[in-house]
């Protein structure tokens, strides 16, 4: 290309193959390497088609913080891989009549290749594939040691299912009542399920946010609230007909004295084993009605309460009192014990039950609203205890404490402590995934895969055998499932589900640090040398799966010894949406924006330029609102900069003697920029290297011209700073200015303390809150000095009739005057 003009496909095709040459990227990994390391790392994508904008964000913002390390001289682990398995790849496989591992790697490669283009600094030598068996077959490895601790266990439950998908969810995995993926409506469905008991680490997960100060504290709170502890009791209450108690968990065990019946989930067995004889075809009739709700219609406040009346009494542990026992929907099954005692003046579907099946409210906190029974307004808040005998006058937090000891006393409760968090569903019913590595022998029961039979590889199935069937497809490979124990010998049957793929990506990052050891899942001194990660940039979406599954994954690897710290993820940044006309990009709306296109258009560097400088990483990006053609025009002006400056002088000769106001702007520029990328202001980054390419520009145009050392220092300073937002025209522009063989790692510039110091600065003047004027003013001035300034400017004169009221100084940068 030509010295005058910039050609942004001309560079790609330049220092892409260039860059496969250097290999730059790749994380040292001489043992004797004192350079500090830094861990930075962008949540892998999923292989459903060539990289779209979203991708066009997330990996331009995580690629400033890497290249940032680079360039401060730290020895950087950058990877790549793919989360590969998953249920979009199987169902295009039944689509095509073909394998889903065609349309996977097929996927994985335009991915790759577009990856390489859009020039993001990746060590590519430790690229993974989780659906690869030698990835999986450490999933496997991994779900035995779970097992091997009692982590890792199967039950029968009711579980959320996709009709569609033909498939169990996870709680997590339900969005409104609709299955994430495909959006049908969820049912419930009674299955015999593997779990991961993610509960017995709850209190761990909840405690050690405390070291999570450089994670936003939106994603905290969303794991906080589901995770969802809360204390109270266990109080336990006889029911008649009945030997054995019924155990229920409150918060407000205060609030004994108003509960005026019972309630167990109408989907619970316990429901069918209290229910009357005579009950039991309506509680059937009922249950089949339950079935079709989510958990999510039957909490609904809106919803009309239903239920039925199960023809048995509670006895109330505190009073002695025989309420009656319902089975209702608005009761989950899952949720403590399945069963609670209703306080409907306190509790607002309490009261709305009790108000439809005309059963009793009775009011025990004072709270001086009027009475819930009447209003139909539950009073949940606190007050004092009334209607309570012994409790009567008490706070609520007195209240408690003295109900607690009288059930200990009474040997009918204790304190207790509860979560919303359930156990981690890990069973799916498709083929494209890891299987379970269990055998099940009719004389040994549960038998795991032993380890030096690992991996369990995925039979071949096709096309039309893996479509939805209710059961895994893996079922109808009988040559697969049928073997022998490895226990007895036996004839046995192998597990014939597959691992929820988020596991895959619960660990995915510490066989990173040694992607292709086989001795283990990875390399432990590795990951004691690597981890945790120091930055890990991703999707808000995750914040309650991905996120919380990798936190659990990793907590349990610290007690098996494997790593060295409880948390996976140091720093956690979330970038916003790519959106066009206000909404999300899709098909439907004709709004899609292609990122390819949008690359062929205007090149990598002006749409990769584009994403960082729309606005801060958490924002959304509207495409309409933004533009990548001025994105182009900036690169080309900034190209011209370094072009003609390294025409002009030759490297090495030192920037002392140039320009002392140009010197002045780069190092501020240094400075500025170096303060806002710690902070994530990318944005406002961009913003400075604009000004400091403005100003070497208008010094070569009517200044000290080309050949002034300040506008080398300018031009290089300006290369350094845009290899993070624009790769391509960084590395051609510190070629132009004599350097080789990468800008990758020319060295942060870092600015002189005594090129910061300003002469003066520019103070705002107001008048009854209105700028009237602007002194400049030295840097040290006093308030006094700076008041009379003001009170002396002719056109602050001119608006006052007299004295000023009053004078607010704050010196150097504003005075405000009420007239």
């Amino acid at each position: 290309m030509s010295d005058e003009h910039y050609d942004p496909q001309a560079l790609q095709a330049k220092w892409q193959p260039r860059w496969e040459e250097l290999d730059p990227f790749r994380a040292g990994e001489d043992a004797g390497d004192e350079r500090p390391r830094k861990y930075m790392l962008d949540m892998f994508p999923y292989p459903s088609g060539d990289l779209h904008m979203g991708h066009g964000e997330v990996f331009a913002i995580g690629d400033v913080l890497a290249r940032y390390w680079f360039q401060r001289g730290y020895n950087v682990l950058h990877p790549i891989g793919w989360d590969s398995f998953g249920l979009p790849a199987e169902n295009a496989a039944i689509r095509r009549d073909a394998h889903p591992a065609e349309w996977t790697y097929a996927n994985i490669e335009t991915q790759a290749h577009s990856f390489k283009r859009y020039g993001i600094s990746f060590d590519w030598s430790r690229r993974l594939h989780t659906s690869d068996p030698e990835y999986y077959r450490w999933d496997q490895w991994l779900f035995n040691r779970f097992f091997e601790r009692g982590l890792a266990y199967r039950k029968g439950g009711l579980v959320n299912w996709c009709p569609q998908d033909q498939t169990v969810l996870a709680n997590e995995q339900v969005v409104a009542g609709r299955c994430e993926r495909c959006g049908a409506e969820v049912v419930r469905r009674e299955l015999t399920q593997w779990y991961f008991k993610i509960t017995d680490y709850a209190d761990r997960l909840l405690d050690d946010m405390a070291q999570l100060e450089g994670w936003p504290d939106r994603v905290l709170t969303m794991q906080r609230n589901w995770i969802g502890r809360s204390e109270g009791a266990d109080v336990r209450f006889e029911i008649e007909g009945r030997d054995e108690p019924v155990t229920v968990y409150t918060t407000r065990p205060d609030t004994l004295y108003g509960a005026t019946f019972f309630v167990v989930a109408a989907d619970a067995p316990l429901a069918e084993e209290i229910c009357a004889p005579e009950q039991l075809p309506a509680l059937e009739a009922y249950r089949t009605e339950v079935a079709k709700l989510s958990d999510i219609e039957r909490l609904s406040t809106d919803k009309e309460k239903t239920g039925v009346f199960l023809g048995r009494y509670a006895l109330n542990p505190v009073n002695g009192e025989r309420i009656p026992v319902w089975a209702a929907d608005y009761v989950l099954s899952d949720y403590g014990h399945g069963a609670i005692m209703a306080v409907p003046a306190h509790d607002q579907r309490d009261l709305d039950f009790a108000l439809k099946f005309d059963l009793p409210v009775r009011v025990v906190v004072h709270t001086g609203l009027a009475d819930p029974g009447e209003t139909g307004a539950a009073t949940p808040g606190e007050g004092k205890l009334v209607n309570s005998g012994p409790l009567d006058g008490l706070s609520k937090a007195e209240a408690i404490s003295r109900i607690v000891q009288v059930l200990g006393e009474r040997g009918t409760g204790a304190a207790a402590v509860n979560f919303r968090l359930r156990d981690w569903l890990l069973s799916r019913q498709r083929f494209w995934g890891t299987p379970i590595p269990i055998i099940h022998c009719a004389d040994c029961g549960e038998v795991p895969v032993p380890d030096d039979q690992l991996p369990v590889t995925l039979p071949d199935l096709r096309g039309e055998a893996l479509a939805p069937k209710g059961v895994s497809p893996l079922a109808s490979a009988t040559d697969w499932v049928n073997v022998a124990c490895p226990k007895c010998g036996g004839p046995a049957q192998r597990d014939t589900d597959t691992m929820d793929t988020f596991v895959d990506s619960s660990w995915y990052f510490l066989r990173y640090c040694s992607p292709g050891f086989e001795e283990g899942a990875f390399d432990v001194e590795q990951v004691r040398r690597w981890g945790p990660i120091d930055q890990y940039v991703g999707g808000i979406e995750h914040a309650v799966l991905h996120l919380l599954y990798s936190r659990f994954f990793t907590k349990v690897l610290y007690d098996m010894g494997m790593v060295g710290f409880t948390e996976p993820f140091t720093r956690l940044l979330n970038q916003g949406q790519v959106i066009n006309q206000g909404k999300s990009m899709s098909k439907s709306l004709g709004n899609g924006v292609d990122l390819g296109e949008q690359i062929d258009a205007f090149g990598v560097d002006a749409v990769r330029l584009t994403m960082v400088f729309a606005g801060p990483p958490e924002d959304d990006i509207d495409w309409a609102d933004v533009s990548p053609a001025a994105s182009q025009k900036f690169l080309a002006r900034a190209f011209r900069v370094m072009a003609e400056a390294g025409g002009a002088s030759a490297p090495g000769a030192g920037f002392a003697t140039g320009d002392v106001q140009l010197r002045k702007i780069t190092h501020r520029a240094i400075d500025e920029v170096t303060r806002l990328v710690d902070s994530y202001r990318f944005n406002v980054a961009v913003a400075r290297m604009m000004e400091l390419t403005s100003a070497a520009r208008k010094a070569i145009d009517s200044g000290p011209g080309a050949a002034d050392p300040a506008v080398r220092e300018a031009a290089e300073t300006l290369a350094v700073m845009l290899s993070l937002v624009a790769p391509y025209v960084a590395e051609e522009g510190w070629e132009r200015l004599g350097h080789g063989p990468t800008v990758t790692h020319a060295g942060w510039p870092v600015a002189e303390a005594a090129l910061l110091v300003r002469d003066s600065v520019t103070c705002v003047v107001q008048v009854a809150g209105k700028v009237r004027d602007r002194l400049e003013v030295s840097p040290d001035i006093s308030d006094r000095e700076l008041e009379e300034l003001a009170l002396a400017s002719e056109r602050v004169r001119a608006l006052l009739d007299g004295a000023p009221r009053k004078v607010i100084v704050r010196a150097p940068k504003l005075v405000n005057i009420v007239p």
